[in-house]
């Protein structure tokens, strides 16, 4: 890993670890898809809040294995020219394998967000949904994503706020607390408290809308696999062990785990 920099930012381990493919991924959602209390689910939510006409050309940028379109599959306007990127040939690889046959005719393309190679003015609307805190060069990722949009055209970023997850990184502090603090580490921050500023220096009329939710945990196998999943994978085996009787213990004596979910969607649009 680089030195100084966080893993969530860190896009060598993220391509060969991390995001090598979707199991670590499809973990995390599974936990929110089994758990959440907002039954409406948060790619339609999403979906909801973009602003397409019938004839556009959109880039989403780190789409992972495409959920978002996936999951609004019969919302899709005929007139949408889609392409679908990922830094992560692993994830592109899922994206693909679950969008084509979808009737769409989806394009998908390997690319940095540091780094577009597409030409000026190329999109109505690009989309980065919850990867820009992964990004090195957050400067340089939103230049580039300036660049390629139209004038009057649009940006959609989405992020976590500061309390989102707060209770299960308490948990995890009791047993490894180096490990709780690399997880939340906020040397790269892009959350729903910094992106407004960050943002406005890029774009015009930014707005934030925020999605109502919170997990209530009721079994301790889910939860487990997502801490695995990501950055507690670097748990020694026995804070493994002390953080699996943790959890057990605390779902004996409440019967659930409720944990806390910020998250919410920034809008931008390109001035002239």
């Amino acid at each position: 890993m680089h030195s100084g920099m966080p893993r969530m930012a860190d896009q060598e381990y993220l391509r060969a670890e991390q995001y090598v493919n979707a199991a670590n991924l499809n973990a995390r959602i599974q936990l929110h898809a089994r758990f959440s209390t907002n039954q409406y689910g948060w790619h339609r939510w999403l979906f909801d809040q973009l602003c397409l006409p019938a004839q556009c050309d959109i880039l989403e940028l780190g789409c992972g294995p495409g959920d978002l379109w996936l999951q609004n599959v019969p919302r899709i306007a005929p007139g949408w020219r889609i392409t679908l990127s990922d830094f992560s040939a692993g994830m592109l690889g899922q994206a693909v394998a679950n969008l084509r046959g979808q009737g769409h005719p989806f394009v998908f393309s390997l690319i940095d967000a540091q780094s577009i190679p597409f030409a000026d003015r190329s999109f109505d609307v690009v989309i980065a949904n919850h990867m820009l805190y992964h990004v090195p060069d957050r400067s340089r990722a939103l230049a580039e994503m300036r660049r390629v949009i139209r004038p009057a055209g649009r940006f959609y970023a989405s992020t976590v706020g500061q309390s989102h997850l707060r209770e299960l990184w308490g948990l995890m502090s009791q047993v490894a607390p180096g490990v709780a603090s690399r997880a939340t580490d906020v040397t790269n921050p892009f959350t729903l408290e910094s992106g407004y500023d960050e943002l406005g220096e890029w774009f015009s009329d930014v707005s934030v809308a925020r999605y109502s939710d919170a997990l209530v945990v009721t079994e301790a196998e889910p939860l487990l696999a997502y801490v695995w999943s990501g950055e507690a994978s670097s748990m020694s085996p026995e804070q493994r062990e002390a953080f699996a009787r943790c959890v057990e213990r605390q779902l004996a004596l409440h019967g659930a785990i409720r944990i806390s979910k910020d998250s919410g969607l920034f809008e931008g649009v390109r001035a002239a």
